[in-house]
Formats: structure tokens, C-alpha cells, sequence
């Protein structure tokens, strides 16, 4: 990663390409400055417009560019991986209209309890909480119906769309909550890795591709179990969140990054752990990313989100620009297009 002062940035009024990376001509006391290549991937597709992870999205996401569609995973009561952020359903599909009584104890409609046939069932919707719209500026129709989608729907779906196109977008997995699945009896990992076998990603890649999770045991078992040669990315998230016992203060130490560089090629690091503020017009940036550019590790943030951005950010495309001037390597985002 090359590291370079955001100052440079504004000073030369500098305007990039995110398929490759530029050098700067001499200017001043500033001379052969290099914007590293810099990834858009789309957060649950393009999000930002449409219901995530639905079949619109990833259309939506691919026709604006990005170069990555993520893709999170949950299974079903038969082990199908589904394309879903949530373990369960109550916030982001019509589940309690279609399958009122199919709630456990505590009130929460969980995927691993309905069969793949059940799921299809259901329609995707705009994310919602207690009746309310998470993002009310977004796509709020709950009358367009959008089908729940399998991995393998998606990637074919990709893979067409790459073919039509004449392009070579790529997928990036997400492993969602692999040790709660094994205390339900399921194997994730092992469900993932199946249908990615199944289509095409072998030795040579059907596309591009990322696999990544917030557990390191299930990036070590990649290497270790299905002998995956890909670039694992170790998700950072915040110890507050109670998402699982792994301490991710430590994770983002010099020696925490030193472990995660014996298996992963990179981190994806929350937005808010890389930013931490603004101060009179400039990014002030968590020193995790020097930290990380010494391991050799590449960054991944996430997320951008244009209508729900940081204090003292003024646009997505500035939040961007800052993002790829500090020397991250990509980023996940809910509008692919704002570049």
C-alpha cells in the first residue's frame, strides 16, 4: 500500500479512475504520489436503491460498475445457502404476514427453521424495525415483490451477467455466524464451499472472488480443510456489538494484525475504526492503517453509505476519495455508482 497525506489530494485537485492506479505529476514539493488501485463493492448489491441481497440489487450493482457484489450467507432447514444478511427474517422480509406462527420462544422468525421451498415463499423488503423504515428515503414499496435467492441463483445470475456484458465482476462471500450454525447441527462453511465447487471455482476462478468472515477460525479451516488459494479477508467488527467472543480491540493492535496475517490476505475494517473524525475539513484516520500497511495487509472498509454519512463528511464521493487517498484498498458501499 502506498500511504499518502489527503492534503495532496485536495492541493493538486486530483481526479482518479478506480480501474487504475496514477501517478501524480511533480508539482510544488510533492512529486510521483500514487493512488493505489481502489475496489467498489457493492454492499448487499446496490442496497442503496433497491431491497439488499435481492435479485434487483445484484442486476442493479453489476450494470453501475462494481467490481465486487457481496454476498452473505445464511442456510436453510435443508442446508441450502441463502443470500441473506440477517439469521433471521423479521427485519427484512414479510415473514410474520405469510408465516405468522413459525417464530421460536423468543418472537424471532429464524432462516434455518424454514425449508428453501418455505423461503421462496417470502419477498424481500425494504429493512425495517419495529414498523419503521431503517433508511425511509430508500426503496419503500413492500407491493414489489423480490424472491428470496440461493448462492447458486446468484452466481449464475453473475456469471451471465459477466458473459452478456463482456465484464468480470466478482463476488465476495461473507460466511455469516458459523459457529451458531453449529450449534443448530449445520456446516456453513462446508455448505459455501460446496456450491462454489459447484460452480466453477476450482483451480481456475469462475470470477473474481473474496471469501470472508468475522471468525478467524473459519479463514484458518479454508486454508486448512479446502486447501483455498483466494485472498480471505478477516472482518473486524466492534467488541460493543456482543457478535461473538473473538476480541477485536486486540485484532486491530500491531500483534492482533501479525496473527491475522498468518491466514488472511486482508481486513475488513469498520468505517468508524479506520475515520475517527474531522477536523477543520480533514479525515482523521486510526493509526490501524499504517498498522495494517506494515503487515502487508490490505484494507477493505465498511460501509459507505450516502445517506447516512459520518460528521463533518459532505458527500459519498468525498468520503471515497478520502478513503483512496489514505491508501485503502477498497470499499464496501450501498451506492456503487457514486463514485
Amino acid at each position: 500500500m502506498t500511504k499518502i497525506l489527503v492534503y495532496a489530494v485536495s492541493f493538486l485537485g486530483v481526479i482518479v479512475s478506480s480501474a487504475t492506479a496514477e501517478v501524480l505529476p511533480q508539482q510544488g514539493s510533492l512529486s510521483d504520489l500514487k493512488i493505489p488501485q481502489f475496489i467498489d463493492i457493492a454492499h448487499r448489491g446496490a442496497s442503496g436503491y433497491v431491497p439488499e441481497h435481492s435479485q434487483a440489487s445484484t442486476v442493479m450493482a453489476h450494470a453501475m460498475g462494481a467490481d465486487y457484489i457481496e454476498q452473505d450467507i445464511q442456510l436453510t432447514r435443508d442446508s441450502v445457502p441463502v443470500v441473506l444478511h440477517d439469521e433471521v427474517l423479521d427485519y427484512i422480509t414479510d415473514v410474520s404476514q405469510v408465516f405468522p406462527e413459525k417464530h421460536r420462544p423468543d418472537g424471532h422468525y429464524y432462516v434455518v427453521d424454514f425449508s428453501l421451498a418455505e423461503l421462496k415463499q417470502l419477498s424481500i423488503t425494504p429493512r425495517h424495525k419495529d414498523y419503521e423504515l431503517v433508511y425511509p428515503k430508500r426503496f419503500a414499496n413492500t407491493e414489489v415483490r423480490f424472491p428470496i435467492q440461493t448462492l447458486d441463483e446468484q452466481l449464475k445470475l453473475i456469471h451471465e451477467l459477466n458473459r452478456t456484458r463482456e465484464k468480470n465482476t466478482g463476488i465476495y462471500v461473507e460466511i455469516k455466524s458459523p459457529r451458531w450454525y453449529q450449534q443448530q447441527g449445520y456446516d456453513s462453511t462446508a455448505a459455501v464451499m460446496s456450491v462454489l465447487a459447484q460452480n466453477g471455482y476450482h483451480d481456475i476462478m469462475a470470477t473474481p472472488i473474496y471469501l470472508q468472515s468475522f471468525d478467524p477460525e473459519v479463514l484458518r479451516r479454508l486454508k486448512r480443510e479446502f486447501n483455498w488459494e483466494q485472498p480471505l479477508i478477516q472482518l473486524i467488527g466492534d467488541n460493543d456489538w456482543g457478535m461473538s467472543d473473538v476480541d477485536y480491540s486486540s485484532m486491530r493492535t500491531s500483534a492482533g494484525l501479525e496473527a491475522v496475517k498468518s491466514y488472511a490476505e486482508g481486513i475488513g475494517l469498520w468505517l468508524s475504526h479506520a475515520l475517527e473524525g474531522v477536523k477543520e475539513g480533514q479525515p482523521q484516520w486510526s493509526t490501524v492503517l499504517d498498522t495494517a500497511d506494515k503487515k502487508g495487509l490490505d484494507v477493505h472498509v465498511y460501509t459507505l453509505r450516502a445517506d447516512d454519512l459520518p460528521e463533518g463528511v459532505e458527500s459519498h464521493s468525498q468520503l471515497r476519495q478520502w478513503l483512496r487517498a489514505a491508501g485503502v484498498e477498497g470499499a464496501f458501499t450501498d451506492f456503487p455508482d457514486q463514485k
